[in-house]
């Protein structure tokens, strides 16, 4: 069985390259740009969608096709309405059909994570614990790309990747390149950049084997996606960190991200009724990001403010359209925050 997973993963590898698009800045369409009521700030928003795509080829998954064109034709429409998120952060791009979709959902700019053969920027020099488990996708080889992309409705000026590295995976999530990557968002009118990174970390019981092993790759991924951030961010960017962290009902993984990690979770801020985010999704009990992969947080640049101000969900089943995976979108507007007479291009030219 692990052999027929593995011919058939590779061939997978053989199938189209991911989608790449470069949006020119003097086509990026015009921001709403707001004054506050003293004059002295400006304001702006910026959605931004999280969503895996669960776009595993076969044998993983099969039957997908069809949703997956859902998706890019759904998207599509929305964008060409206007009412699609301003930026998307997909993960699980694996198959040709997932691939498809992100380049049929109709965003001018879009930038790849790391390739098949991407080198990790920054990675972990020590064995993994244990013995490795070749039967259960430790093979020592990758066989897939990181599965990340970034599409926008604004140019995305500036990219960086990192792959984990195979001293920083466990069980079958060891056969694709997993990794965080940065795109640099610039708006019109707005004085600096957005700095967007997207990641998808080891998963627990779909790595298939033991918790022990796959929380010290989580960790691992844990701290080398802290020091690419560290690395590649713009001090005076805000930043938003998206993507599919695989910490759903582990406190352990959340302690050991947390210590890295010293961010604002926009549900801890969401749940907080005084804080002016409205909430139009179901969430459950006092700590509702217990119960989810799909994540978000944010950090303020210093020369512009974020914050969330409203939260929901995306091909949920509801109003936003059906479930076409196995996990619904999530979507967060911000607001952008900043002194008057200090609009500029945002760092778009050419």
């Amino acid at each position: 069985m692990a052999a027929a997973a593995a011919a058939a993963l590779m061939l997978a590898a053989c199938g189209p390259k991911p989608p790449l698009r470069v949006m020119a800045c003097a086509a990026a369409p015009p921001v709403a740009v707001a004054a506050s009521a003293d004059g002295r700030e400006r304001t702006a928003t910026l959605s931004v969608l999280t969503y895996n795509l669960e776009g595993l080829g076969w044998p993983a998954r099969k039957g997908r096709a069809r949703e997956l064109r859902a998706i890019g034709a759904q998207l599509a429409a929305m964008h060409a309405a206007g009412t699609a998120p301003d930026v998307v952060l997909f993960q699980e791009m694996f198959s040709g059909a997932a691939k498809h979709a992100v380049a049929a959902s109709g965003y001018p700019a879009i930038v790849p994570g790391p390739r098949r053969t991407t080198r990790p920027m920054i990675s972990a020099n020590e064995r993994m614990p244990g013995k490795s488990k070749p039967l259960k996708g430790e093979i020592g080889i990758r066989l897939l790309g990181g599965g990340l992309a970034v599409a926008s409705r604004y140019p995305i000026v500036e990219t960086r990747v990192n792959a984990y590295g195979l001293r920083s995976c466990a069980g079958f999530d060891c056969l694709a390149n997993k990794g965080i990557m940065l795109a640099r968002i610039a708006l019109p009118g707005v004085p600096v950049p957005v700095d967007i990174y997207n990641s998808h970390m080891n998963s627990r019981h779909a790595s298939r084997v033991s918790e022990a092993r796959n929380r010290e790759a989580h960790a691992r991924q844990a701290v080398q996606a802290s020091r690419f951030i560290a690395a590649t961010e713009n001090m005076a960017h805000p930043l938003i960190f998206g993507g599919d962290f695989n910490m759903r009902h582990s406190e352990a993984r959340w302690e050991e991200f947390s210590e890295y990690h010293p961010l604002m979770l926009v549900h801890e801020m969401c749940i907080d009724r005084t804080s002016g985010c409205e909430v139009k999704m179901s969430w459950d009990g006092d700590a509702p990001w217990m119960d989810t992969q799909d994540l978000q947080f944010f950090a303020n640049g210093e020369r512009m403010e974020v914050r969330p101000i409203r939260v929901e969900a995306m091909f949920d089943g509801g109003a936003s359209g059906p479930r076409l995976s196995d996990h619904d979108g999530f979507l967060v507007t911000y607001e952008l925050r900043w002194p008057a007479g200090a609009e500029g291009t945002g760092a778009c030219s050419g």
